[in-house]
């Protein structure tokens, strides 16, 4: 019986590990990297063959921690994908919308190199395509929550709610190999309690082993923080100057939260009535989902929709679909406020609008979520006086914010709070999905308050259970 750790170590994108139990074989998420020193792991051959794969076990929708599944199937991948019903619902938006940025950009990319008469690290093809995607939507299976399912040979499965994003799992593993049993949890990524819209996160009793998420490992989350307040003076300021407000948006649960605090700011006359668009067909989508599947919303959001306030509609916003429409907002005159992915400003239509408005002193680029190591997102919040968009460099002149409290990732109090769930110490700790520095400091913290056998594992790393 061994786990081994095949992404998001000593780094957060990535997120895959893989669990080998009696001879079967099941990989636990298989995510896109998207910090530029480790996205050629994207182009690499997986570090396992895909065919000798039985399961996929997929803890949510995230890019990155399901966005190489249809590269995984396409290189022969067919066993099944667990998920629970709103994470398939979400997942397949997400794989179309990243399988069409893929062959947008590649053929992009290659325009853009033939006429610089160069060549890119990377190939100039997708890794994967729609038609890939269709492949991977035969395989999915559901999964509901605290329903153990059996996968043969002596290996069961658990899905519990991670209070992350809407079907957001952690996953509890059961197996028994030569008369051994062993007990494993894999956090997925770990919501913070009281956030809006999502339920707190399940916590566990026993564990032989856990393997969780660090990415605010060395940090806590901002408590006590006005966020709609904040919103309204961010807004204000930007109409004011005369500006427009630019937000990275992450599509799943961001887009829903701020949608949710611009109702309310707009609903109180708090921010002026000036048009709010949620450029992202993809956002629009998840938007839809969120509606389908409000019965995993928290108890608040829930008395919402049951009082006819609806958290995701209101005077102002329109949604954008076409890439016409999204050009068109350039040409407004006056303030206006531009959600619009990706949230890392890794890719989509953020880029052209950050292009548009990096260089105006009057406009804000406003972040909301976190930003990894080495994306563009980075490089604007961290204050680099100059970023390049496209290609080409642009001085960063609009004035760049941040508003603390709307992750979807639990603190360092939060994580320590929900291990100290468990009524006794699993043999090992094992810390993934965070930069090397918060990892650290989390391991060290666990060692000192809890006692605890930590590790953080190295990329392609195998430990025995």
């Amino acid at each position: 019986m061994q786990l081994q750790f095949l992404g998001a170590n000593r780094q957060v994108t990535g997120s895959c590990h893989h669990l080998r139990v009696g001879g079967r074989s099941f990989l636990i998420d298989c995510g896109l990297y998207q910090e530029r020193p480790y996205v050629e792991r994207n182009w690499a051959p997986f570090p396992v063959q895909p065919k000798r794969v039985d399961t996929m076990l997929l803890t949510h929708a995230h890019l990155d921690h399901c966005g190489l599944i249809p590269k995984l199937v396409a290189e022969g991948f067919r066993g099944e994908i667990l998920a629970t019903p709103a994470t398939i619902d979400l997942a397949r938006i997400v794989w179309e919308d990243s399988a069409r940025i893929q062959v947008e950009d590649a053929a992009y990319k290659a325009r853009r190199h033939k006429r610089e008469g160069r060549r890119g690290p990377h190939p100039e093809t997708p890794l994967y395509t729609p038609e890939d995607v269709q492949k991977v939507q035969r395989l999915m299976r559901n999964v509901a929550y605290d329903r153990e399912v059996d996968l043969g040979e002596g290996v069961r499965v658990t899905y519990r709610d991670a209070g992350h994003i809407l079907g957001s799992a952690m996953l509890e593993i059961h197996a028994e190999e030569g008369g051994e049993r062993r007990t494993v949890v894999f956090s997925g990524d770990v919501g913070p309690t009281d956030r809006i819209l999502m339920r707190d996160p399940h916590r566990f009793q026993n564990a032989d082993y856990v393997v969780m998420e660090s990415t605010y490992g060395d940090r806590d989350q901002a408590t006590g923080t006005d966020l709609l307040g904040d919103l309204a003076s961010v807004v204000n300021d930007t109409v004011e100057r005369g500006g427009n407000l630019v937000i990275p948006t992450f599509a799943i649960d961001r887009a829903q939260e701020l949608l949710y605090l611009f109702s309310e700011l707009t609903n109180e006359g708090r921010i002026p009535r000036i048009t709010i668009f949620l450029d992202s067909p993809m956002a629009i989508s998840v938007t839809t989902i969120y509606k389908r599947f409000k019965h995993l919303l928290d108890e608040d959001t829930l008395a919402m929709f049951e009082a006819g306030r609806h958290p995701f509609q209101f005077p102002g916003l329109h949604f954008v679909r076409s890439p016409d429409e999204s050009r068109s907002i350039n040409s407004i005159r006056g303030s206006c406020v531009i959600l619009a992915g990706s949230g890392m400003c890794t890719g989509g239509r953020v880029k052209h609008h950050l292009r548009q408005n990096i260089g105006r002193p009057e406009s804000t680029v406003l972040f909301t979520g976190y930003q990894a190591d080495h994306t563009l997102g980075r490089c604007i919040a961290r204050g680099d006086p100059e970023v390049r968009i496209h290609g080409r460099t642009h001085t960063v002149r609009a004035r760049v914010q941040e508003i603390q409290g709307l992750s979807a990732h639990a603190g360092r109090s939060g994580l320590v709070g929900w291990l100290e769930g468990f009524e006794s110490p699993p043999r090992r700790l094992f810390l993934t999905h965070g930069e090397e520095m918060p990892a650290e400091s989390l391991a060290s913290h666990v060692r000192d308050r809890l006692g605890w056998d930590v590790e953080i594992p190295e990329y392609t790393s195998t430990v025995d259970l």
